[in-house]
């Protein structure tokens, strides 16, 4: 009986383990990825006698993004498809540009959670916990602040000074994947039923019919 209680707690802590953990923990010292239609999870390793330095390299995080759209924000991402050495190692990052006033738009990611580090300006950051809650977290922060966003939650930022703003952001996994709030409900391809959409929001249908018209 105590070898069996045994096992069953050592198979429960094992799930546990595994359930809260995102991107798989690698089982050799790195896996570059190479180019190939096949899918695993995960991107096919590039022969170890092949790897070289470049393939753990990402140049360009000095330069600043382009801000002129309608949400006066960029983000240049660093994932695994950016740098293929990031294969399995479950981390990500990338560079985040917004103009005087710019936002990036409420969004979430699926398979990460988030760090973000202001690098200049003043940013208004939050993220919205889930139901039946729904409360807001929110906080100014200022060059050299961070600020966490939870796996899964509609978070966002916003630069509230007159000056161009920066942040780094980290994220645990090499592909975190992106689902804006907007485009995604009102921009999905083919497009969501208007009166689904009418009755979720309780709005009429022309306002439904304007918005998927700007998406």
């Amino acid at each position: 009986m105590k070898n069996t209680a045994l096992l069953t707690f050592l198979l429960l802590n094992l799930f546990y383990l595994n359930a809260i953990a995102n991107d798989h923990k690698p089982l050799q010292d790195f896996c570059v990825a190479k180019k190939s239609s096949v899918r695993v999870n995960g991107l096919p390793c590039k022969k170890a006698k092949n790897v070289n330095a470049k393939d753990f390299l990402f140049r360009g995080l000095h330069i600043a993004g382009n801000t002129s759209n309608p949400f006066g924000s960029i983000v240049t991402p660093v994932l695994v498809t950016q740098l293929p050495g990031l294969n399995t190692l479950g981390i990500a990052m990338a560079r985040v540009d917004y103009a005087p006033w710019g936002i990036n738009p409420p969004h979430i990611h699926p398979r990460a959670s988030e760090i973000l580090t202001v690098i200049e300006g003043t940013l208004e950051v939050g993220f919205v916990t889930s139901n039946p809650e729904n409360r807001l977290i929110t906080k100014i922060l200022e060059k050299g602040d961070a600020f966490v966003f939870p796996i899964g939650l509609i978070h966002f930022q916003r630069n509230v000074g007159y000056g161009n703003a920066v942040a780094i952001a980290v994220l645990n996994s090499q592909n975190p994947g992106v689902v804006p709030i907007a485009k995604t409900v009102f921009g999905s391809d083919p497009a969501i039923s208007d009166d689904v959409l009418a009755m979720a929001f309780q709005v009429d249908k022309k306002v439904v019919n304007e918005i998927q018209s700007k998406l």
